[in-house]
């Protein structure tokens, strides 16, 4: 069965790029309006991301959008990654998480991260080199915090309530792209979510599981493409959707610190020519969408991706509903 995601950065480039022309009020009334249609049709994740101070405007406050989504859908999944959890007040971001939990009535997960933008260590305050030690302090606090009962962080005696729907509160889960963060995640007692398919990943976090008695599972990505639009004319929307193809794997690609790696990653000076050839970006048939699923098994819908339009974004979608979709439900 493929599983079929819905992704959210909510970007809208400035004015001086060629992918300009949408308004932020309008990208997020879309993403809502899609992920109601995404519910109705039984597709099966929205993830939402998050970043802060960016050009482009970049979603910062992916859980207040979660909860959007949660009260928009009944059934579809909600994940946030990742959620730079370290950039919040932990017992703020508890009681929040919490509440998402209750108005989704458990369809909530959470891939806890540090970002890696030296901008945003700056506008948090916080020191780089001390950001390991911040998310193992928030990881403790929020599990603390879900228990429902008084203790104490920071020289303070505090409580969140009400309770999560879900026991215990959301998952939490970790991401990473090195041995040393999948032995991090073991350590906490985190599933870990890879940002690449190196084996020795997925290893080292089987490894230390073992060595710590915890039962959790590490998923290493495919390289299937982070965005999938639908079209009977690849050729004309790949000229169409340039400049927001552009403009998100170049300022993806930017924001790289040295030593990363991520099988969603073309270089900052990317032409079209190269991101065609990345296998990141696929603008393709109902055919080959079908043969796409076939090969990897899932299928990331990133419909409003660098600025896209929405009304660009509802003939893709629309392709998909009626061509792409029964055929994948036909095969479950």
């Amino acid at each position: 069965m493929t599983l079929v995601i819905m992704r959210y950065d909510l970007r809208v480039p400035p004015s001086d790029s060629p992918a300009a022309g949408v308004t932020s009020s309008g990208q997020y009334s879309a993403c809502l309006e899609q992920v109601r249609w995404a519910d109705q049709a039984g597709l099966d994740m929205v993830v939402l991301s998050e970043h802060h101070g960016t050009d482009d405007g970049f979603m910062p406050a992916p859980v207040t959008l979660a909860a959007a989504v949660a009260a928009s859908t009944e059934r579809i999944g909600i994940n946030i990654s990742a959620a730079l959890v370290i950039m919040h007040d932990p017992v703020r971001l508890a009681e929040q998480l919490a509440t998402v939990d209750l108005v989704s009535k458990g369809r909530v997960s959470v891939v806890c991260g540090t970002g890696y933008r030296q901008e945003e260590f700056e506008m948090a305050g916080l020191e780089f080199k001390e950001r390991f030690a911040a998310l193992e302090e928030t990881i403790s606090v929020l599990r603390q915090a879900w228990t429902g009962e008084y203790f104490e962080h920071r020289g303070r005696r505090v409580r969140v309530r009400p309770l999560p729907h879900t026991p215990g509160g959301p998952m939490l889960m970790m991401g990473g792209s090195t041995p040393v963060a999948a032995r991090r995640a073991a350590r906490l007692g985190c599933m870990f979510m890879a940002a690449n398919d190196d084996a020795a990943v997925g290893q080292a976090y089987d490894d230390e599981c073992a060595k710590v008695g915890f039962q959790g599972f590490a998923m290493l990505p495919s390289k299937s493409p982070g965005f999938v639009h639908v079209t009977n004319d690849p050729e004309r929307d790949w000229n169409r959707l340039a400049p927001y193809v552009l403009h998100e794997a170049r300022t993806y690609a930017a924001w790289q610190r040295k030593g990363q790696s991520s099988v969603v990653h073309v270089h900052d000076s990317a032409t079209l020519e190269d991101v065609k050839a990345s296998g990141v970006y696929a603008i393709v048939t109902p055919d080959e969408c079908v043969d796409l699923a076939k090969r990897f098994g899932s299928l990331t819908l990133h419909p409003l991706m660098g600025g896209i339009p929405p009304e660009v974004a509802a003939e893709s979608l629309s392709l998909f509903e009626s061509e792409v979709l029964p055929v994948l439900r036909r095969a479950a």
